[in-house]
C-alpha cells in the first residue's frame, strides 16, 4: 500500500513508520521535515500535498498541536490552537482526502488518554480528542466508496515518560510496539468508526 505518514517524526509517528513501514510504500509528511511539507490547520496545504502523493491507499495523522496551561490563564487564541490545529487539521485531511484515497482506503488519526483520564493543564488537549472521536462516530457512516475512518487513543508511550512523566503521574506506560500495531489494525484490517484505545 501507498500509505501517507502525517507527523512521522514524533514518538508515535515513529511507532507507525516502524510497523508499517517494513510492508508499506511510505510518503512521510511535515511541517518542516519529510518527503512532503504539509500543514494540516491550512487547507490549501493539505490539498496541495494530495496534489502531490496523487492517489493513495491510506491515511495516517500523528500530528496536531495542542497548548497545555492552567485553565484560568487559557485565553481563546491559546484554547483554539488545539482545535485548529489537532482537531481541523486532522479534519481537513479527510475532506480533502476524500477523493484522494483509493476505494476501500483508510483514514486513521490521533486523540489521546486525556479525554478520559485528565491530567492538570490538559483541558485544550482533552477537549480536541473528544472532538476527534466524535467527528470519527459520525463521519464513518457517511464516508464513501467503502473509505474507512478511525482514530486511535494512545495513552503514555514508554518512550514518551522521560520527557513527559512527570506530567501524567500514576499513568501507566503503553508499549509503543502495541501503539504501532493499532494503527496497523486500523490501516490493514477492517474496522471503521472506531475510536481505538490503547492502554
Amino acid at each position: 500500500m501507498k500509505i501517507i505518514v502525517v507527523g512521522f517524526e514524533g514518538d508515535i509517528g515513529k511507532a507507525v513508520c516502524k510497523e508499517l513501514g517494513a510492508r508499506h510504500d511510505l510518503i512521510l509528511a511535515g511541517r518542516s521535515n519529510g518527503d512532503i511539507r504539509v500543514d494540516m490547520a491550512d487547507r490549501a496545504s493539505v490539498d496541495a500535498m494530495y496534489t502531490k502523493t496523487g492517489i493513495v491507499d491510506a491515511v495516517v495523522s500523528t500530528a496536531g498541536d495542542v497548548h497545555f496551561g492552567l485553565l484560568f490563564e487559557f485565553t481563546e487564541e491559546t484554547f483554539m490552537l488545539g482545535l485548529q490545529n489537532k482537531v481541523m487539521g486532522q479534519v481537513n485531511l479527510v475532506l480533502a482526502g476524500l477523493s484522494a484515497v483509493a476505494d476501500a482506503g483508510s483514514f486513521t488519526l490521533t486523540s489521546g488518554v486525556l479525554d478520559r483520564d485528565p491530567i492538570r493543564m490538559g483541558a485544550a488537549a482533552a477537549t480536541a480528542n473528544g472532538a476527534l472521536g466524535g467527528f470519527v462516530v459520525g463521519a464513518a457512516i457517511e464516508m464513501p466508496r467503502q473509505l474507512r475512518l478511525n482514530v486511535v487513543s494512545p495513552g503514555l508511550l514508554d518512550v514518551s515518560a522521560p520527557r513527559y512523566g512527570a506530567w501524567f503521574p500514576g499513568h501507566e506506560t503503553v508499549p509503543s510496539e502495541r501503539v504501532g500495531r493499532a494503527y496497523a489494525k486500523s490501516v490493514e484490517g477492517a474496522i471503521t468508526g472506531q475510536v481505538m484505545i490503547v492502554e
